[in-house]
């Protein structure tokens, strides 16, 4: 073993792409706003179900909370009565995962997980309630008719289900029919192992985090509208290049698709009337390619997606399964106008763009526009 290995702390291990790897630039036990989201064991739809309508303003898209989903919402609403340094801003569940906004307002001897833990333990509660009282002993017998109390906790109608701290987790009571062997994660836990946090790092971000949690049904809507558009597809090959896309692959197709390619040195003015020439061309037919990397490629690309015109770009942050375009660009995707490639595998850490990485965005772009 080299001296390098030798020096490394025993719980050392290499990283790998994860969105519940903890940031380590904050150690959270200070005073942070946080976007928690939190994804159900398995992803089964069972917090509630999506109703509502895009084009009807009296009927907007919604979630529809199950049982289980208004018993969720108890939990996180009791967050404060448990950790009062704690308060909730925002908080959106969808059919199979929840989004929350949690403001931790001082220092605390409470790390964030210890917060999170807290709530999961309250939803497990709930979770096994239902899943005890839906779920025979044996295939010979009915299951027991649920328990007024019960009801009550899981419609939050009379109690309101608690949310336990972490060190009475183990204590809570489970039902016989859910003894689990040690190593069963699969029943019995609501959520999956972690969550993933977004650290808002000033009080001008708030805003968004707000908006783009509120907006989550609304989304889901346009995306079960259109689900090829919102699909991240693997292994498209242009050239010598492999591509994840999302969006409208047959952009691809068009016989006319412009490369915006844009010095760093150009001045404001510049940047205008290169906008101004592109933006003619976009309005003629031509389809805008870019990886959008200086100020005025950004510009250019910006400019035709407000006007409604079809672009492709190129992001050098990869896609996973679960991937799906940034919120400002979901009308353009549901709409047709918009092609995301991704030609590198997703990585956690945003690392700086380096030249060579610029170059090879570039010339994938030129390969892209002679297909």
């Amino acid at each position: 073993m080299d001296n390098k290995s030798s020096n490394k702390p025993e719980f050392f291990r290499e990283k790998i792409p994860s969105m519940k790897r903890r940031s380590v630039h904050n150690d959270y036990y200070g005073r942070h706003i946080y976007m928690l989201t939190l994804a159900v064991e398995g992803r089964k739809a069972i917090l509630g179900k999506l109703v509502g309508n895009i084009r009807d303003e009296d009927d907007p898209p919604r979630i529809e909370l199950s049982p289980l989903g208004e018993a969720v919402q108890a939990c996180w609403e009791s967050i404060p009565k448990y950790h009062p340094e704690a308060r909730c801003l925002g908080f959106q569940i969808m059919p199979d995962h929840l989004h929350g906004i949690l403001f931790v307002e001082h220092a605390t001897d409470k790390h964030l997980g210890q917060i999170v833990s807290g709530f999961k333990a309250g939803c497990n509660k709930a979770y096994r309630s239902l899943y005890s009282e839906a779920v025979p002993l044996s295939t010979n017998k009915q299951a027991a008719p649920m328990s007024t109390d019960k009801q009550a906790v899981l419609m939050n109608t009379d109690k309101q289900a608690p949310c336990y701290t972490a060190s009475s987790y183990s204590d809570l009571p489970l039902p016989s029919v859910m003894r689990l062997k040690k190593d069963d994660r699969s029943k019995g836990l609501l959520f999956e192992r972690g969550y993933n946090d977004l650290i808002s790092k000033n009080y001008d971000m708030l805003p968004r985090i707000i908006n783009y949690v509120n907006d989550n049904p609304r989304r889901l809507t346009i995306k079960r509208a259109y689900p090829d558009f919102f699909k991240v597809r693997f292994g498209i090959s242009i050239g010598q290049q492999t591509y994840a896309a999302i969006g409208n692959r047959f952009l691809l197709d068009h016989p006319d698709k412009l490369q915006v390619q844009c010095s760093r040195k150009l001045t404001d003015e510049e940047i205008r009337t290169i906008t101004e020439q592109h933006i003619s061309k976009a309005r003629n037919g031509a389809i805008l390619v870019s990886p959008a990397i200086s100020k005025g490629e950004q510009t250019v690309m910006r400019t035709a997606l407000n006007e409604g015109l079809p672009i492709i770009f190129l992001t050098p942050w990869g896609f996973t399964t679960f991937s799906k375009p940034g919120h400002q660009y979901y009308d353009a995707c549901a709409e047709g106008r918009l092609l995301i490639l991704a030609p590198w595998e997703h990585q956690t850490e945003r690392t700086p763009l380096t030249r060579a990485m610029c170059l090879q965005l570039n010339a994938m772009v030129e390969d892209i526009c002679k297909i």
